[in-house]
């Protein structure tokens, strides 16, 4: 069950625990598992933290990943405040954790998630969305229900059965141009111009544009270029340990220096150097 690489959509968002393994610790943990077959196109991973306060707290750090995410509050002691939603990012965030904390979470290709929420992703940008908004008493049962078993495993079970269930029954709420133009952009590993993406989707730049903003609230621009960088950390996860990082850039599109050093820091909120020693 522990997460592979997504072959159809050949796009692995990766989050700051993962490349800083070194970050966790006996009081810091993050996992990250895979969902299965007939889920595999709409969820990238299902993902866990678990902090336990010893001496001191950690920061937490989260990164743009072109993805929503569902998180379950696995201390909550209100079922109906115990999971929300969360837009898109697009500059990193960090969480200063003081308190134990337990987090379980859904983590959607952006392009996907509205068959199961049936909102627009722009409605979430910048909010934390209580699920029962979306779901009404529904949310309040799941979240009882995953707050009721204490493997992961078994959560993951939990959360897959309801969002099958909820696939099968949903009408198609996707674009299908957002959905043909997040392909495209995912190919190129977002290492396209918006007027090339709209070339090969035969519509004016201004209306690729339009469909962005109404269903993801960001423009195509920002949404490339968090691919661009989430393909390039791939990259560097992967990557040959006699690899220089300075090729790897450039093989990921970033040809000025300067540039990158201030692309990275914008998402990653550290320059390259102090996260890939």
């Amino acid at each position: 069950m522990q997460r592979r690489m997504m072959m159809m959509r050949g796009y692995f968002p990766l989050q700051p625990p993962l490349l800083q393994n070194e970050l966790q610790d006996s009081s810091y943990r993050y996992q990250e598992f895979s969902p299965s077959k007939g889920l595999t196109p709409y969820v990238a991973c299902y993902w866990t933290v678990e902090f336990k306060l010893l001496d001191h707290g950690k920061l937490h750090r989260i990164i743009p990943d072109g993805c929503v995410d569902i998180i379950f509050d696995l201390r909550s002691t209100s079922f109906s405040q115990g999971a929300f939603v969360t837009g898109l990012m697009t500059s990193y965030e960090t969480m200063s954790f003081t308190r134990n904390y337990s987090l379980f979470g859904i983590r959607f290709f952006a392009d996907q998630v509205r068959r199961f929420i049936k909102y627009p992703v722009s409605e979430m940008n910048g909010n934390r969305v209580p699920l029962e908004d979306l779901w009404g008493s529904e949310a309040k049962w799941i979240v009882e229900e995953v707050q009721s078993v204490h493997d992961v495993l078994d959560m993951v079970e939990v959360v897959e059965h309801r969002l099958l269930q909820q696939l099968h029954r949903c009408e198609n709420y996707c674009d299908q141009r957002l959905l043909a133009s997040m392909q495209y952009m995912v190919a190129s590993q977002g290492m396209l111009s918006v007027r090339d993406l709209a070339d090969q989707l035969n519509y004016s730049e201004r209306n690729v544009r339009r469909i962005f903003q109404k269903e993801l609230g960001v423009s195509p621009k920002e949404l490339l270029s968090i691919i661009q960088f989430q393909s390039l950390l791939q990259g560097i996860y992967k990557r040959d340990t006699t690899t220089r990082f300075t090729d790897m850039a450039v093989q990921y599109g970033y040809y000025d220096q300067s540039h990158f050093i201030h692309h990275f820091k914008r998402y990653y909120g550290l320059v390259p150097n102090q996260v890939f020693q």
